[in-house]
């Protein structure tokens, strides 16, 4: 099907950001990259540890920033079936909830403890929203969704956290359980991101792909 692309061009590196980076070649040994594999979770998990539900801002801007919301119904009030992929704590997914009543959704998130906060929020409930825990990566989607039943599958900020070589792993999994021709809305971080260049020397794990100090990983993509 169709794939558009709107809003992001890698930005021009200054001289200096550019040498920098060039410098910048030295990868984290692989024994701290299959550990960090290894732990992924638990970092993340740590990370809403830490954070509770205040690190991430509502993301109140889905419904403009995505007309395809609209665009994929067949009329105005039909109700949507949609997937958050790695849904948080729920910054995008209440939001959206608000803004559009037509809207069931399924979320989940590799931490159990992001599930659990989105559980203890005020705006969630049962009749119109299920989130689970999982791995996109391994868990199979479809014990908890039915097969071709979704319309919108987002992944927000979220395929970056996954290790490259298991991407395509996370695609295959949310395709199951996507109606034949409908949508996934897809925002990330982008290459030469002002996130990307502010990585100290000694996080790089690859091309584009690094980790912060708190063991969670990023992948910046081309277009």
């Amino acid at each position: 099907g169709a794939f558009q692309k709107k809003g992001h061009s890698a930005r021009i590196l200054s001289p200096e950001e550019a040498e920098r980076l060039a410098k910048d070649e030295v990868l984290v040994s692989e024994f701290k990259q299959l550990k960090l594999e290894r732990e992924a979770q638990k970092n993340w998990d740590l990370f809403y540890k830490r954070n509770s539900t205040n690190f991430f801002k509502d993301r109140h801007w889905t419904t403009r920033e995505f007309q395809e919301l609209k665009a994929c119904r067949e009329f105005a009030d039909q109700k949507l079936t949609i997937l958050e992929a790695g849904c948080g704590v729920g910054n995008c997914l209440f939001p959206l909830l608000e803004e559009d009543l037509n809207i069931f959704a399924y979320a989940c998130d590799f931490s159990p403890r992001a599930v659990e906060y989105v559980k203890k929020n005020a705006l969630y409930s049962t009749e119109r929203c299920k989130v689970f825990q999982c791995d996109l990566t391994k868990d199979d989607l479809l014990e908890n969704i039915p097969a071709d039943s979704v319309d919108v599958v987002t992944l927000i900020f979220v395929l970056s956290a996954i290790h490259p070589d298991k991407m395509h792993l996370v695609l295959k999994n949310i395709y199951k359980v996507l109606k034949p021709g409908k949508c996934v809305l897809f925002r990330d971080y982008g290459l030469y991101d002002h996130t990307m260049l502010r990585f100290k020397s000694g996080s790089k794990l690859g091309e584009n792909f690094y980790v912060r100090q708190d063991g969670t990983r990023s992948y910046f993509f081309t277009e």
